[in-house]
């Protein structure tokens, strides 16, 4: 392990099935070779009372739970973010909460972080608007802890199927990153030792900068505003498809988007068809919008890949992702101006970091560009970091085959 970056606490952890089948606590589900899988003989009485409520409910569905031990993550935690990667066949979905807990006792309710399926024939794949108390508030993928003390979390998946369903649904991860409040970037500055070419901080993967410095991955460039002119479906297109576009151009990059039988409803295929099946996909009924962080990666997963949320403390942090070949889909806010070449306004706008000049500047894929020609662009490295920590607090999405390992965690795990 190597050592956690200063200033910022952030803990994620991740439950992996069936390898984490003997942890927590399961009921009406059994673990199969791929994953959580429902029982055959029909709703347990736990589930059964505690199935979540749809537009149309089936009372005879099949339903399941796993319910996370406590994981404690040793600070006060402000966010928390959950992420899954699930199979949901048609007649499937699944709904999952997050609670808060502090010391001995849960410090908050469970708040529901979504209903889900892989498509929208079932259920309308949505968060959940309106949960709020006086200890915390959804806000669509962000559990924002307000009143009370949160020092740990639980988990807990509830998977369904209805009677008539071909084949049942497959839990295969969940996890949260849990975050502190502070987003300020702790990145030194380029040329220091701790993050330039020469150095590794300490660091057993002691050269990622260098090795990030001047490499620049060939992810593939999509402009999301190609998809403007009359696209009114998921969210509008345009100006609102950044990240779908992202997860589109990184599926691709690993050779893992959708084949061409998957997206031939996409009618008339328009500039790119993947990007609109992406949008689909990704598309919150009740945020009425594709860029649902969980959302996305759990998109992504459903083409074979490893996908998770978290965050990062800092660029220095994201060079390993970059030295282990391994693109990520970030997220930043700023006005125009702030940081120079990206020259319009975003409360939140979803980016492809794809390398690091030979100084140490991120080369982005950012697909609101007005052609795929413009997508490819490179910003001075610390009004981006700032963007990127202030306006998400260092979001980002991981895509990766399986195959490909990850780079090396610090102590505080963030990955």
């Amino acid at each position: 392990m190597t050592a956690a970056a200063p200033g910022r606490d952030v803990a994620y952890r991740r439950f992996r099935f069936p390898a984490d089948r003997h942890l927590g606590r399961a009921a009406g589900l059994s673990a199969g070779p791929a994953g959580l899988t429902l029982d055959a003989d029909g709703p347990t009485p736990d589930a059964a009372a505690d199935r979540p409520a749809r537009p149309d409910p089936v009372s005879e569905d099949v339903a399941g739970t796993w319910t996370s031990p406590v994981t404690e993550v040793g600070f006060a935690a402000a966010e928390l973010v959950p992420s899954w990667t699930a199979d949901t066949p048609p007649g499937c979905w699944l709904r999952v909460e997050v609670r808060g807990w502090a010391g001995d006792a849960a410090s908050t309710g469970w708040y529901e972080l979504g209903h889900w399926a892989a498509d929208d024939g079932t259920v309308r794949r949505a968060s959940v608007p309106g949960q709020s108390d006086d200890r915390a508030r959804v806000d669509a993928d962000t559990l924002r802890v307000t009143g009370a003390r949160v020092t740990g979390w639980q988990v807990r998946v509830t998977l369904l199927r209805r009677p008539d369903a071909p084949a049942g649904p497959v839990l295969r991860t969940v996890g949260v990153v849990a975050s502190a409040g502070s987003q300020v970037p702790v990145s030194p500055p380029p040329g220091h030792v701790d993050s330039g070419p020469a150095g590794g901080g300490g660091h057993d993967d002691a050269g990622a900068a260098g090795r990030a410095w001047g490499r620049v991955l060939d992810v593939p460039r999509y402009a999301q505003r190609l998809h403007a002119g009359g696209e009114t479906r998921w969210g509008g297109g345009g100006d609102s498809w950044c990240s779908p576009t992202c997860v589109s151009m990184v599926l691709d990059f690993w050779d893992a988007g959708p084949t061409p039988d998957r997206y031939a409803w996409v009618d008339p295929p328009g500039p790119r068809p993947v990007v609109v099946h992406a949008a689909r996909h990704c598309y919150d009924h009740a945020y009425a919008g594709a860029g649902n962080w969980p959302f996305n990666t759990a998109y992504a997963a459903t083409h074979g890949v490893d996908a998770f949320v978290t965050r990062l403390r800092s660029l220095a942090e994201a060079e390993r992702f970059v030295a282990a070949g391994i693109p990520l889909v970030v997220s930043a806010a700023f006005t125009r101006g702030q940081v120079p070449g990206l020259d319009y306004d975003t409360r939140g706008h979803l980016i492809v970091l794809a390398g690091f000049t030979t100084d140490g500047d991120p080369v982005l894929n950012d697909p609101y560009a007005p052609d795929d020609e413009r997508v490819r662009r490179t910003v001075p490295r610390a009004p981006f970091e700032a963007a990127w920590q202030a306006g998400s607090g260092g979001i980002a999405y991981v895509l990766r085959p399986e195959t490909v390992p990850l780079p090396t965690p610090p102590d505080q795990a963030n990955w």
